[in-house]
């Protein structure tokens, strides 16, 4: 079953990296790299075409108080969510605690391990602080590098789904899971 998230008050630090609440004051660097092409693909939505569609978004973010924005020398670079994952995907879950992680980093960003350092944070933050008794993540058939930083956060894949991106094409998926040990 899902549970509630509210990181609103909530800072994590890494050796590299700071995830915080988001704020108004990010929409800038949020633009800057959610306008990039081939960054949102990989998490199925397309590229910004304006900044009042991130601000719509970076909105979004603040009000739903699930998605940590990740700081790396006083810059937003990138994104990770507590989400809600689709309980109808995984019945045999329904008696235990969990959520779906999601992420998105900036293409400039891309291959340093920051996104592997982050995840781990939050997979600490979500099974420490908020006893959660597994997570969930996915990464579409053709996204390796999601893949990579699944399988160094210890996720298993456990099955292979069809998922539809925000802009309407469906794809494989591959649903890992992370159980609290």
């Amino acid at each position: 079953m899902n549970v509630n998230v509210d990181i609103s008050k909530t800072i994590l630090k890494t050796d590299r990296l700071i995830l915080r609440p988001w704020t108004l004051n990010d929409l800038d660097d949020f633009y800057e790299y959610a306008k990039v092409d081939g960054v949102g693909q990989m998490a199925g939505w397309l590229p910004h075409t304006d900044k009042e569609q991130s601000l719509s978004i970076l909105k979004r973010f603040i009000e739903q108080k699930k998605t940590f924005a990740l700081e790396f020398n006083g810059k937003a670079i990138g994104s990770l969510g507590i989400e809600a994952y689709n309980e109808a995907e995984l019945p045999e879950f329904q008696e235990k605690k969990g959520r779906e992680l999601g992420f998105v980093l900036s293409k400039a960003y891309w291959g340093q391990g920051l996104m592997p350092e982050a995840v781990l944070a939050v997979i600490k933050y979500c099974f420490d602080e908020l006893k959660l008794d597994f997570l969930a993540c996915g990464h579409f058939t053709d996204n390796s590098q999601s893949l990579r930083v699944q399988e160094k956060c210890g996720f298993k894949h456990y099955k292979l789904i069809k998922y539809e991106t925000r802009y309407g094409i469906v794809k494989d998926c591959w649903l890992s899971i992370l159980e609290n040990n």
